[in-house]
């Protein structure tokens, strides 16, 4: 299991990983560290341990703001696959009316056509 180092607030934290996911665990940790700088710009230094709290709970709202989104989105997506099934079925529908319709005016006018004089 590969060892990685990180780093999170100008500390150094080795962290083990599968193997293949040094280069994911870099980047999350990076992630982390982005989090922790801009909290450090707008609070200060309140402490290591606090700090990296308060990093966590930015990311678990962004994540959950995410998840929120994406949930929406799933409903959003499948409301427009009914909407267009619904819309297919009246197609259909109105295209078997226009045949009907075709059908019966063709037998009318070859019902007319036959009583002409020449016919």
């Amino acid at each position: 299991m590969p060892l990685v180092h990180v780093m999170v607030n100008e500390r150094s934290y080795a962290i083990a990983c599968d193997e293949g996911q040094e280069e994911h665990l870099l980047k999350l940790a990076a992630h982390v560290d982005s989090k922790v700088r801009e909290l450090l710009k707008a609070a200060g230094q309140p402490g290591e341990q606090r700090l990296l709290l308060m990093a966590a709970l930015m990311i678990a709202d962004e994540y959950f703001e995410s998840r929120a989104l994406l949930e929406r989105r799933a409903q959003e997506v499948s409301e427009a696959c009914e909407a267009r099934q619904e819309a297919l079925a009246r197609i259909g529908k109105a295209e078997h009316e226009a045949v009907l319709t075709l059908d019966s005016t063709a037998a009318r006018i070859e019902d007319v056509a036959g009583r002409l004089p020449g016919a």
